[in-house]
Formats: structure tokens, sequence, C-alpha cells
């Protein structure tokens, strides 16, 4: 069994008990529930997903979070315009993108990270492992966008953008 760092350990506590703070609120009667319930969590992280050998890079994580906030507002004020336009110009259908992670955690972070964006959906995966988008515009530079997020993502993981 591989040996788990103290260092990861703790970051994902602090990260679980923050967390629990973030939601319950610093009640001191709710501390020792808070506390379990993070050593509860962690423990389980880290049997489900042991730490792995890249590092986060902390500057890319922003702008990826930043684009992402831009993407969803541009994205929801597009999806609304398009609904209330009496002509409703859409042309929806499906885009096939050839993602370059590799299958696992982090082409999943990327597919849940699509999924919440406005007029974008991931609908599957096809024979060849590219992942199938449903679009409400298919005209849409869609697959430049998703090439875009996920250079951003490869390098918030400790990855360069050519990494597959």
């Amino acid at each position: 069994m591989r040996t788990i760092s103290v260092r990861a350990a703790m970051a994902r506590g602090a990260g679980f008990l923050g967390f629990w703070l973030l939601l319950i609120g610093p009640n001191p009667a709710d501390l020792v529930a808070g506390l379990c319930a993070a050593a509860a969590a962690t423990w389980t992280s880290l049997r489900l997903l042991p730490p792995g050998d890249g590092r986060l890079r902390y500057a890319a994580l922003a702008r990826l979070a930043l684009r992402f906030g831009q993407e969803s507002i541009m994205g929801g004020a597009d999806v609304a315009r398009r609904a209330l336009s009496v002509r409703l110009p859409l042309r929806p259908g499906f885009i096939v993108y050839p993602v370059r992670l590799p299958p696992g955690p982090a082409c999943n972070t990327f597919g849940a990270l699509t999924s919440v964006l406005p007029g974008t959906l991931p609908a599957g995966v096809d024979d060849h492992g590219a992942l199938l988008y449903h679009c409400l515009d298919v005209e849409q530079p869609v697959a430049v966008q998703l090439a875009i997020d996920e250079g951003l993502l490869i390098r918030a993981l400790g990855g360069t953008h050519d990494d597959t």
C-alpha cells in the first residue's frame, strides 16, 4: 500500500473542515461534529483518491476560475437572449471534441466543469474516446472554447498545454 504524506492528509482535512465551517458556521457546539466529519471525509478521500505526484498550480487554477466565471456569465446571457428572442435563434446539435486528457479523474473534472457552462452539455463518449457535446448552437466556436478550457485545466493540474 502506498504511503500517504502527512502534508496531503492535513491539506485535505483542513479543506474539509473549512468547507464544514462554511456550511455550518463557526459555532463551538458544532465544532466536534465538524472535526469528526472532516476526519471521516479525509480518510475516505485518501482511500478513494490517493494524492498524485503532480502539483496543483494555483495561478493557473485562478485563471481557470476567472475564465469559468466569465464564460458562465456570457453563456448565461446568451442562453437568456436566445430563450427570450421571438425568432429563437437555435441551431442545436452535437459536436465531437477529441479530449487530450487521459480517462480518469482529470477527464472527469473537465466533463464536470464544462457541464455547468450554459449552452453545452457533455452527452457521452464516442468509439474513439472523444467527448460528445450537445450544443444550443453548433455554429458557435464550441470546440475552440473547450480547447481553451481544457488547456487551462491541464496547466492548473500541473501539466503543460501539450500534455495528453
